[in-house]
């Protein structure tokens, strides 16, 4: 049995979530939190709490073992970018892009 979790419009880089999300592809459930929960990077907190909750549609659904789950698909989108501007010396004006990500997991207990 399938669950799935999804996260859109998170205020991460979509480039740098990626390299997070690498990490967990096709780990047991255990072995990605215990990865994520050592690392140092912001995306690897909000990565966390998308897998608890995709474990959290998993036990609604009425997966017999929660332990056998595993990381099926895990993919990071770009997401709309946020487009500000600062002032800078002479009357010029400097561009800042603040990008969101659109983050989807699947987890699976057959492989």
């Amino acid at each position: 049995m399938e669950s799935s979790a999804k996260l859109t419009f998170a205020r991460l880089s979509p480039r740098k979530t990626r390299l997070v999300v690498d990490l967990v592809r096709g780990k047991g459930i255990q072995d990605a939190l215990n990865t994520l929960r050592f690392m140092p990077n912001p995306s690897a907190k909000i990565v966390t709490t998308l897998l608890r909750s995709a474990v959290a549609n998993a036990e609604q659904k009425g997966v017999s073992d929660v332990d056998r789950l595993f990381v099926k698909t895990i993919y990071v989108d770009g997401g709309a970018v946020l487009k500000r501007f600062v002032p800078r010396a002479m009357g010029r004006a400097s561009k800042i892009r603040k990008p969101t990500s659109h983050i989807a997991v699947t987890l699976s207990d057959t492989k």
